[in-house]
């Protein structure tokens, strides 16, 4: 009986240790034929630079978050350029961010497709099945001009539990993080960030992603966010820390 124990409990030990995973945050960057070279090289090192931050790594390593990089243009152009990883360590989120900076670009050309991109990444979620809240984040500098309506594609993936989240990249478009808020975000908590420019989306992206995995949710009494808590929150969240973000090298 004794022996049987000891086998029990070495294969016990011997078993993988499992996570509960709180968010698989899909991150979804816009390579259509609007963004030249240096924005493209700007989005993926500032990603990688603000998964990096110490608050943003600690968040990703304690929520055990699952984590993807997906490239969309237009039409039925999107891939997967970094698949799933999820984040137990955080050589794990080292590993991932240094796979951001590498994925080559997958078009620099055609449309902008908001709505095939969002069905693309959703489709993608049968993996992380297991993970608490399902968030898709959306990164672009123009109106969707091809394929599926984002806002349909939105309202009916946020009846299926998905949060979708924007960061609008203002330039040439007028008003369009208004265009993200009223066609692109949905479900509980949604919301949407403003980069001012291409040199400004480091600091965007990293604000966004204190407010997806730092900032309580709690607070949250309907479909969307007001428009301007969720950056408020992030702001004060940055002051009290004293936090910045590191230099991403461009």
């Amino acid at each position: 009986m004794v022996r049987s124990f000891l086998i029990l409990l070495a294969g016990l030990l011997a078993a993988p240790m499992a996570y509960a995973c709180e968010i698989a945050l899909a991150l979804t960057v816009d390579v259509s034929g609007s963004i030249n070279e240096q924005e493209y090289h700007l989005q993926m090192d500032g990603l990688a630079a603000a998964l990096q931050n110490p608050t943003v790594e600690d968040a990703l390593v304690a929520g055990n978050v699952a984590l993807m990089l997906v490239q969309w243009s237009g039409g039925n152009r999107q891939t997967v350029s970094v698949p799933w990883q999820r984040m137990h360590r955080r050589v794990d989120v080292a590993n991932f961010a240094a796979a951001v900076i590498a994925a080559p670009r997958a078009w620099d050309q055609f449309s902008t497709g908001i709505g095939g991109a969002l069905q693309f990444t959703a489709a993608q979620f049968g993996s992380v099945a297991d993970c608490t809240r399902k968030v898709i984040d959306v990164s672009g500098d123009g109106y969707s001009n091809e394929g599926l309506a984002p806002k349909d594609v939105a309202t009916a993936l946020a009846a299926q539990g998905f949060q979708i989240n924007g960061l609008a990249i203002e330039g040439d478009e007028f008003e369009l993080t208004e265009y993200f808020r009223h066609n692109v975000i949905s479900g509980t908590g949604a919301f949407v960030f403003t980069a001012k420019s291409y040199a400004d989306y480091p600091r965007a992206i990293w604000r966004k992603l204190l407010a997806e995995l730092v900032i309580p949710m709690s607070w949250n009494a309907g479909p969307v966010a007001p428009i301007p808590l969720h950056e408020i929150l992030a702001d004060q969240y940055i002051r009290k820390l004293g936090a910045s973000l590191p230099r991403t090298g461009t």
